[in-house]
């Protein structure tokens, strides 16, 4: 079977909602095991009710170190590890000078140190196994400037190139590394963010914010997930230190 994941032991951070959820239910149906690492104290219902011996969720806070390496050992020595999808992360709005000290260092912790903690306690299981791969979410404000994403911008560049200095050092050990860079993907995350900032505009917003993709709408996470899947699978095989937009036309159409 094309896209096969069978046998493939995956991790997947930020996995019990919207990108992450999409991604482990895809990885699942193509036959993985897969361990959901996120910050939630319980497993959400859709996690529980999962078939027995597909999905293990952890609570996991991946700005700590101690608590990565733990579930990276604990999964590793089970399993080995295969597959790390990079996928947790949170969003900031403001400039350099509106974002504040505390802020800033808020979303390098989580969307920088996050994932280079994953990244630190996984590849010596990859090396063990002499092959695996790792999928970082980054963005395409990685590559273009949008107005006041000062720290994310910052963050999902930082992620870009770290999946550049993976790649090349570890291709020899047979491990891909390889990022993918969504637009504007339609989560629960973006109905809270345009509620809460354009209370009693919310279908004006959503369209809006639709419409600033040149195809003329946000992407489904499944969509995302389905590429994270073809770059987790053995027909990627020649797919390594790669940056792969899936934006709608945003990032090179724009400004056409």
């Amino acid at each position: 079977m094309k896209f096969s994941l069978e046998n493939k032991s995956a991790i997947v951070t930020g996995g019990a909602s919207g990108i992450g959820r999409a991604i482990v239910e895809v990885f699942v149906e193509m036959g993985a095991r897969v361990h959901v690492l996120d910050i939630h104290t319980t497993a959400p219902e859709w996690i529980s009710g999962s078939p027995m011996g597909k999905i293990f969720y952890h609570m996991v806070d991946i700005t700590l170190a101690e608590n990565v390496a733990q579930i990276m050992d604990r999964i590793g020595n089970e399993t080995g590890i295969d597959i790390l999808v990079n996928n947790a992360g949170i969003a900031h709005i403001g400039n350099a000078v509106s974002t504040e000290p505390v802020d800033f260092e808020k979303v390098m912790r989580v969307n920088v140190h996050g994932a280079y903690h994953c990244i630190h306690y996984a590849i010596p299981y990859m090396v063990a196994k002499r092959g695996g791969s790792i999928v970082n979410i980054a963005s395409t404000v990685a590559s273009i400037a949008i107005a006041n994403r000062f720290a994310y911008m910052t963050s999902k560049g930082a992620i870009l190139s770290m999946t550049y200095s993976v790649a090349l050092d570890y291709i020899d050990q047979g491990i891909r590394c390889n990022a993918i860079s969504p637009g504007r993907v339609h989560t629960p995350f973006v109905d809270g963010f345009i509620a809460k900032n354009y209370p009693g505009r919310e279908a004006e917003m959503f369209e809006k914010l639709s419409k600033d993709h040149p195809i003329g709408r946000m992407a489904k996470p499944e969509e995302i997930a389905h590429l994270a899947l073809y770059l987790c699978s053995d027909e990627a095989a020649y797919v390594t230190g790669s940056n792969h937009s899936i934006d709608g036309g945003f990032t090179k159409l724009k400004q056409a």
